[in-house]
């Protein structure tokens, strides 16, 4: 839990900046790396295939993204509100010939049309899952996936949970099907 607080502190500074060009309070969490075994689980998890569609929601460095459209061969998406990281993964997706399968949008994802997803991911806090939740129940197609790192979507029963600990830090993997979520 250490990593974490630090991460708050470091990411605080800079996500100021960010939120306020959405609104107060748009800015839903700090930017924290996710381990790459972590993100590897998550896709693992979320059985993707290759005709999935894959949005990460605060899509950070674009390792998700990347990852997904690499070892899957997905069309993946990022929504991002930091300008800063939207400005560096697209220069990585672009130094990686991926600009047919990646696309990183700098919007928050309060406001972002997530309807074309098939799978879902999110490394966010417990309260702004719950402020997602009846956007993505509103917008999201029957037997979409939803996979959260860490966090749970409260009033939502996972289809599976995964735990992992790539290092010093536990994970937890909480896998949706939207239509089976009660």
């Amino acid at each position: 839990m250490r990593v974490f607080a630090i991460g708050l502190l470091v990411a605080g500074s800079t996500l100021s900046g960010a939120a306020q060009e959405f609104g107060p309070g748009e800015n839903l969490a700090p930017y924290i790396p996710t381990p790459q075994a972590v993100v590897e689980k998550m896709l693992e998890a979320g059985h993707i295939k290759p005709a999935d569609v894959l949005y990460d929601l605060g899509a950070g460095d674009g390792r998700i993204i990347i990852t997904a459209a690499r070892e899957y061969g997905v069309k993946a998406v990022g929504i991002e509100i930091q300008p800063d990281l939207v400005e560096k993964v697209r220069e990585r997706i672009k130094d990686l010939a991926l600009g047919d399968k990646v696309t990183i949008v700098h919007d928050s994802f309060l406001h972002a049309d997530l309807s074309p997803a098939t799978v879902v991911t999110m490394y966010l806090l417990t309260s702004s899952n719950d402020r997602l939740r009846p956007i993505l129940e509103k917008v999201l197609k029957p037997g979409t996936r939803v996979v959260s790192n860490q966090f749970p979507v409260k009033g939502w029963r996972p289809i599976a949970v995964s735990h992992l600990k790539p290092g010093t830090m536990e994970y937890t993997i909480y896998v949706y099907e939207i239509g089976k979520t009660r």
